[in-house]
């Protein structure tokens, strides 16, 4: 059966039930959502909304670094920011990220830069609205103007999020560092306690991404669980992101060693634009027909 989906006439069905009692009831719950990524427009979405982030990640974070430096004069956060590039970004990445938000992030601050910086960052969510309201069949996206609007807002929440779980993860950092020292076992306890911050900061993310950016109303209970499962793989992706990369990094070297490092960055942004997809989808899909026959003595639901 075909998957139907929500409109803006009528966008509060009741989510996809999972069905587990057999594995092709699995499959009718699961399919739609495998069958999505092949889609062609699927992969012209992620695409442009990966190349979006290729221009706008490294903006947003000297935007972060500029707050935590100037305004807040808080270094621990500003170390936070830098050894979670570095986890991203490892000293054999080629480009040397740490050493280039470092100089950036010392030139004469001002709100208007700050501003410019958060602006040029707000590029992802153009291409995301449109893909969000094709999954959500929204037949008009908004003016420029308006996707502007609703894109800097995003941003800047999305940015007081990060701040969020920068002074959470500083927190954490400097009280494991004063009571257990500089050692292997506290760098793994930094890395957990990193995870843990960034995981419901995530979620958060991607629930104000599905409820404000499609261009209808959206009930948020119906995008709650999505946006939690996003997040957490997201983290997944995260950590094979981390430990494929020296792979990867010898694959692209022998094959296009120019774009060794915009290529990664493209791929795995693509990554997780295409995992942010599928939870629009599923939250969106409304329903899924049933292959496993309900008992005598239950009414189906509808």
């Amino acid at each position: 059966m075909t998957p139907i989906y929500a409109t803006p006439k009528d966008p509060f069905h009741a989510g996809p039930k999972i069905i587990v009692r057999s594995l092709g009831g699995l499959w009718r719950s699961f399919g739609p959502s495998l069958k999505f990524f092949a889609r062609t427009e699927v992969h012209v979405y992620s695409f442009a909304v990966a190349a979006n982030i290729l221009i706008s990640f490294f903006p947003f974070l000297v935007a972060m670094l500029l707050l935590c430096r100037y305004v807040f004069h808080w270094k621990a956060a500003v170390e936070v920011i830098l050894e979670t590039v570095s986890a991203y970004f490892p000293s054999n990445f080629g480009v040397d990220f740490r050493g280039y938000l470092l100089e950036a992030s010392y030139q004469k601050f001002s709100w208007l830069s700050v501003f410019l910086l958060f602006f040029t960052a707000n590029g992802i969510f153009t291409p995301l609205e449109v893909a969000l309201n094709h999954i959500w069949q929204v037949k008009a996206n908004r003016s420029f103007l308006r996707n502007q609007i609703i894109s800097l807002g995003l941003i800047f929440g999305c940015g007081i999020l990060e701040l969020a779980s920068i002074t959470a993860t500083t927190i954490n950092v400097t009280f494991l560092k004063a009571h257990f020292g500089v050692n292997a076992l506290t760098a793994n306890m930094q890395a957990m306690a990193f995870g843990l911050c960034s995981t419901p900061i995530t979620m958060l993310m991607i629930f104000l991404v599905y409820l404000l950016l499609p261009n209808c109303k959206i009930d948020w209970k119906r995008i709650v669980p999505a946006s939690a499962v996003v997040a957490v793989f997201l983290e997944i992706a995260k950590y094979a992101n981390i430990f494929t990369w020296p792979w990867l990094r010898e694959k692209l070297a022998k094959d296009v060693p120019p774009f060794v490092q915009s290529i990664s960055i493209i791929l795995w942004a693509f990554v997780a634009t295409m995992i942010v997809l599928a939870g629009a989808e599923w939250s969106a899909r409304v329903h899924v027909q049933q292959l496993d026959a309900p008992p005598p003595d239950i009414t189906p639901t509808q």
